[in-house]
């Protein structure tokens, strides 16, 4: 039986019933980074048990903890979350969960409704009888702590899972325990999409980067088209950001789940009947796959910095790995040239369509100017490790660049980026 076959909508009684809720993936930060040498430790358990029958997910966190080290942790509030309960000093208002477990440790409980609509009657994340899909941070809210100077946490994520289901995720282990580790933060959670159910899955290392392709059983995904396109281009993505993807979960599915893609820690989305190669010669794929390598964080009114960069490598990507011929690349920067004639303004609220055509366009003046002025040195590809993992704007970009070849290249001057002069100017007002 496919997936979704038996799948209804979930009863408006359901969503009415949860009163308080969860921060899906809204990027509220964790605790300072700092390095763990020297460190006082507490371990956190996160364990997840699908309930179908009513589309929601059982999250119970355990703290354990030798003294007093995880004083507080909070988290914004929305509807998706509902039965909050906890051992210590539990506080719920219109805004935040606040919890102060006990000082030896203690378990704070909530159920999440996995049910997301993204457009009319279509989903980006799905829990059904047979099968689920969604990130994490849909079921984890992303937390604030306070905790004893020097103090971090060793996670562990593991599933409860109904006879005959599996799960997979981003991280390597599959069905056991599970070790979440972000060196950069002193709080680590679970991030990363995650597929539930009557799973297939096909496993390969590319360039030392080690992949899965999962989807549930019944879908019409070609997970060994995926495989043998990431065969011909993560090696030279590896060769621009040679550590970027250790690891690579691709998740897919067909109705009702949106029709597009989703980027996320080491792993992302791409619905099944997306294909791989475009007719204009562009990759929903390799787009996704840059924005999971490249892990950027566009300020408000720079999201054309994150699609257009992925949007540009999607095309060289398949040109570099000999997916496409050079000149068939050169046709589809062609046809963006043309798209981006309907851009009215680069720096916006967001990126689409002839947007993003303008930002690859863009791109591609500031990766013929950056080679023109540093006589051949450097170039786009020379900017994307000085980027990686940041949060970027036109500034950052601007001293990136000019970390490079000493000025500002034309291509960077608010002036020729329509839009962008006032954010520009925003930026030297504060």
């Amino acid at each position: 039986m496919n997936c979704f076959s038996a799948f209804t909508k979930v009863p408006l009684r359901w969503i009415l019933l949860i009163g308080m809720g969860l921060a899906a993936a809204c990027g509220v930060p964790t605790s300072e980074s700092a390095d763990r040498s020297s460190t006082r430790e507490y371990s956190l358990r996160y364990t997840l048990t699908p309930d179908p029958a009513t589309s929601s997910v059982h999250v119970a966190l355990r703290v354990e903890q030798p003294r007093d080290l995880l004083r507080k942790l909070s988290f914004p509030v929305n509807e998706y979350i509902s039965q909050l309960d906890g051992d210590g000093e539990l506080i719920v208002d219109a805004e935040w969960v606040s919890w102060a477990p006990p000082a030896g440790g203690g378990t704070l409980e909530w159920n999440v409704v996995v049910h997301h609509e993204r457009g009319s009657e279509t989903f980006d994340a799905l829990l059904t009888p047979q099968c689920g899909l969604f990130r994490a941070e849909d079921v984890i809210p992303r937390a604030r702590t306070r905790t004893l100077k020097g103090s971090v946490s060793r996670t562990k994520l593991t599933f409860d899972l109904p006879p005959g289901w599996s799960a997979i995720t981003e991280y390597s282990a599959a069905n056991e325990l599970i070790t979440i580790e972000r060196p950069e933060r002193r709080f680590d959670e679970p991030t990363g999409w995650i597929a539930m159910g009557d799973l297939g899955v096909r496993r390969e290392t590319i360039a030392g980067t080690r992949v899965a392709v999962v989807a549930p059983r019944g879908q019409q995904v070609r997970r060994m088209d995926i495989l043998a396109l990431l065969n011909w281009t993560l090696p030279e993505l590896s060769a621009m950001l040679p550590d970027a993807l250790p690891r690579l979960t691709v998740v897919s599915a067909g109705e009702p789940m949106w029709r597009g893609g989703l980027s996320a820690p080491a792993s992302l989305f791409l619905h099944a009947e997306r294909p791989l190669i475009s007719e204009n010669a562009t990759s929903s794929l390799l787009h996704e796959v840059m924005h999971t390598a490249l892990g950027l964080r566009p300020r408000d009114g720079h999201d054309w910095i994150a699609e257009g960069l992925a949007e540009y490598y999607s095309i060289e990507l398949l040109r570099r790995g000999k997916a496409i011929t050079a000149s068939r690349a050169a046709t589809a920067f062609a046809q963006q040239q043309t798209w981006a004639q309907d851009a009215k303004a680069l720096c916006g609220k967001a990126s689409t369509g002839a947007d993003t055509a303008l930002a690859v366009i863009t791109l591609r003046t500031l990766d013929e100017e950056l080679r023109e002025m540093s006589d051949g040195e450097f170039n786009l590809d020379a900017l994307l490790p000085l980027l990686a993992d940041t949060t970027v704007d036109l500034e950052s970009l601007t001293v990136a660049a000019q970390s490079l070849v000493g000025s500002t290249p034309d291509t960077l001057h608010s002036e020729s980026l329509p839009g962008c002069r006032t954010i520009a100017g925003d930026h030297q007002e504060n």
